[in-house]
């Protein structure tokens, strides 16, 4: 019992000290301008994500979804995938600032959104809705713009797994993105309540889930969440696709489009393993057409303990 307790502790005391560094790096990050801050923490990750065991999987992962690539072409999409996590936790610390979008000013800012027709005919014309992203580009300025716009969304979120990071992580996106579920096994009873009352469910599609429906990501099988699809076929609700780009010199568009018309069955019955693959699809395009601004550290394929050691 002794043991157990010095044992736990000790593995406390990593998780706060981990903590502490991230928060102080961020502090350090406030400290700059955020085009600086950007620039500065995408070249810090070029040099560090290299140097960690992730790298490997990195490789992996982008070997076998593009085999037709050379091996500089894989090295290149590698690294700009390191830069890409290191903008994205600069971004977190400016978030609140970087959205500056206007519609009523014609100087061009920051942000360039598309579909606002889309936006606008949501809040409009309140109804139960999901909206569905990636892990692509700065995805979090998705929920800050359908707030911006006056449409309020229920975003459904995996915390940290470190509790003091994952704290301040909730704290700080309540505080600008609305509502927020953590992901956890009663989530899906949550997300299925704003729906019951006529409200929209914004949804991370593109993350590991071992005990999903069997799809293919990039030719490869991979299991799906398959609670948006469920979600769908419970409230006969629309679906639409959302994502974030990222621009040169630190600008973002973000886009949503219009609602998916969803697979069904012979009985009319929504087709839940071909809609978790029609979402797959849809994120594949969105990451062959900017494959350096996926997260390709994340362990999608769920493979990570197969990979051969060199």
């Amino acid at each position: 019992m002794f043991i157990t307790r010095i044992v736990l502790a000790l593995y406390h005391f990593r998780q706060w000290l981990i903590a502490q560094i991230a928060f102080g790096f961020l502090n350090l990050l406030k400290l700059l301008p955020a085009d600086r801050a950007m620039t500065l923490a995408d070249r810090l990750m070029r040099k560090i994500g290299p140097m960690t065991g992730r790298h490997r999987l990195v490789m992996y992962n982008l070997g076998r979804a593009f085999p037709e690539k050379s091996e500089a072409d894989i090295h290149e999409i590698a690294m700009g995938s390191w830069g890409s996590l290191g903008r994205m936790v600069a971004e977190y610390v400016f978030l609140d600032r970087l959205f500056d979008f206007d519609p009523e000013s014609e100087k061009p800012g920051r942000i360039e959104v598309s579909g606002i027709p889309i936006f606008l005919d949501l809040r409009d014309n309140p109804r139960p809705f999901i909206v569905f992203t990636a892990h692509s580009g700065c995805f979090e300025l998705l929920p800050v713009a359908g707030a911006a716009f006056g449409l309020s969304v229920t975003v459904l979120f995996r915390p940290p797994n470190n509790p003091y990071i994952g704290e301040k992580v909730f704290q700080f996106r309540a505080a600008r993105m609305g509502k927020l579920v953590p992901s956890h096994a009663g989530s899906s009873f949550a997300l299925a309540k704003t729906l019951e009352e006529g409200g929209g469910v914004g949804v991370l599609v593109d993350q590991k889930f071992t005990k999903g429906v069997k799809t293919d990501f990039f030719g490869l099988p991979v299991q799906t969440n398959p609670l948006l699809a469920k979600l769908a076929r419970q409230f006969n609700c629309e679906v639409y696709p959302a994502r974030s780009i990222r621009l040169p010199g630190n600008r973002y568009r973000l886009e949503i489009e219009p609602a998916l018309t969803l697979p069904r069955r012979a009985d009319g019955s929504l087709d839940v393993n071909a809609t978790a693959q029609m979402l797959n699809d849809k994120v594949e395009t969105w990451v062959r057409e900017y494959p350096e601004q996926w997260l390709w550290y994340h362990d999608r394929w769920n493979i990570k303990k197969q990979i051969p050691r060199t």
